[in-house]
């Protein structure tokens, strides 16, 4: 395989446009890069949390391939018309969010962003998942998005919120709990 990027200053978005990786060129500030930067930025962010020390196995290989499934779903978004997620991917989501949510207490409240460091960084990547999703949606308003990837991002955000109740209850012995009645 050759380089891929063997050229990184190219010049060629200083007009405001970018390329997609079908050639054609959008506006930067375009539906399809707007969600294109999110999913970016949402991969990103799970790396922050691979970054954290003493995440549960297996976890972080869980975690990984979803890096890997973004990467394939920003792809998928970089040529229109192309379905790269599939449905298992949204099903193998589902499996973990069951798995990984048997061990915790039924919720009888919100849960406040927090519980310790990794927690938090986990609930950062729910919270922009949510925003890709977002972002995916607006798309999907003017051009085509597969269902698939708008099912992958919900159930994404599904899991890292699990993800991120597993971590603080690991980290801090519980979770930050919401009292609507603290002002009394």
């Amino acid at each position: 395989m050759g380089n891929r990027l063997s050229k990184i200053v190219t010049r060629t978005g200083d007009d405001g446009s970018t390329g997609l990786a079908d050639g054609s060129r959008v506006p930067k500030h375009s539906a399809r890069i707007e969600a294109c930067g999110s999913v970016d930025e949402l991969n990103s962010a799970i790396g922050v949390l691979l970054a954290q020390p003493d995440l549960p196995s297996p976890m972080p290989a869980q975690l990984l391939e979803i890096q890997h499934d973004l990467f394939d779903l920003g792809g998928e978004l970089a040529i229109p018309g192309s379905v790269v997620i599939r449905e298992q991917q949204v099903e193998a989501l589902e499996t973990l969010v069951e798995e990984w949510n048997a061990g915790l207490p039924a919720l009888r409240e919100f849960v406040l962003p927090g519980g310790g460091a990794a927690a938090a960084h986990c609930h950062m990547a729910r919270s922009i998942c949510r925003r890709a999703e977002r972002r995916c949606w607006a798309l999907s308003s003017t051009e085509p998005v597969s269902p698939q990837a708008l099912r992958y991002l919900n159930r994404l955000s599904d899991l890292l919120f699990v993800f991120a109740r597993v971590l603080a209850r690991r980290e801090k012995g519980s979770e930050v709990m919401w009292r609507r009645d603290r002002r009394g």
